[in-house]
């Protein structure tokens, strides 16, 4: 009762204002940052800063880090997708190309073998893969790899600079739309997520790959060690930089569950809603349809 009574008193007497009105601002515009909470307007600026330091290692740290195995994964997402020739696909968060060159390849591939049975080529000639990211930095190091594969003139690339919560493109305009790596590094989820189902058409495909949660506890112990031991000392080491890849390791920790994710995307709107584990959660790759 006495503490009570004097908060009251301090209450009262405005002492506690400014605190608490300080405190109750932060909260409702706060947001985590790794496991920072910082404000909202200044987590895209973090985000950014990250990126931009690691552009010119990222493929290079990619590799070190997952074993090659991203690899793999990029080439499951896919197959999940399962491109086709004439499609208009958006790779959101995928400036260094990895994920759109794969969906070009693949487009290829089924398309010269329809060429030879209709003799039609307009539908290759059709084909859009718009490849979106926040930051400039990560374009020029996708355009480079473009120019450098012999794709820098494809007219089916187009390179767009935006943001995943509020994309530049038309409602019902996409057949497809992945995200890779991308979507725990945006400020609202919520909002990236309902962007994808508005540009994409009735029948269009949602896919995510996201660094997700282990659940063997044994496997988690060990991997919580590589995490935040190895990663980050190869950050400094490859990079030059060790605190861009703390933050990459712990915004994957704060980053919701594959149940929760899953739910969030059928929140946006989305049905037939799967998730499939890869190494035992260490990747999830999540999915729905726009009906």
């Amino acid at each position: 009762m006495a503490l009570r009574s004097i908060y009251r008193g301090l209450r009262k007497s405005n002492f506690l204002s400014p605190l608490c009105n300080s405190c109750a601002h932060l909260h409702s515009h706060a947001t985590s940052f790794g496991f920072k909470e910082v404000r909202e307007e200044e987590k895209s600026q973090l985000v950014g800063n990250v990126f931009t330091s690691v552009a010119s290692s990222y493929d290079v740290m990619n590799d070190l880090m997952s074993g090659g195995l991203h690899r793999l994964w990029k080439e499951r997402l896919v197959s999940e997708l399962n491109p086709f020739p004439g499609m208009k696909h958006l790779d959101v968060a995928g400036g260094t190309g990895d994920v759109a060159f794969r969906i070009l390849e693949h487009i290829n591939s089924v398309g010269h073998r329809a060429m030879r049975d209709t003799e039609d080529d307009n539908l290759l000639e059709e084909t859009k893969i718009f490849v979106c990211d926040i930051n400039p930095n990560m374009l020029n190091v996708g355009k480079k790899r473009a120019q450098e594969r012999g794709l820098g003139d494809n007219k089916s690339l187009v390179w767009v600079e935006g943001d995943a919560e509020a994309l530049k493109f038309e409602d019902d305009s996409m057949d497809g739309y992945t995200i890779a790596f991308g979507i725990r590094n945006v400020t609202h989820i919520e909002k990236a997520l309902a962007e994808a189902h508005r540009v994409l058409k009735r029948g269009g495909r949602f896919l995510c790959l996201e660094l997700s949660h282990v659940e063997n506890p044994i496997f988690k112990q060990l991997y919580d060690y590589y995490s935040f031991s190895i990663i980050p000392a190869l950050g400094e080491l490859v990079a030059g930089d060790r605190e861009s890849y703390q933050y990459l390791v712990e915004s994957i920790r704060r980053f919701p569950s594959q149940e929760k994710f899953a739910a969030m995307i059928a929140e946006a709107g989305f049905q037939k809603v799967e998730y499939e584990n890869l190494v035992g959660g260490v990747v999830a790759i999540h999915s729905g349809l726009k009906f």
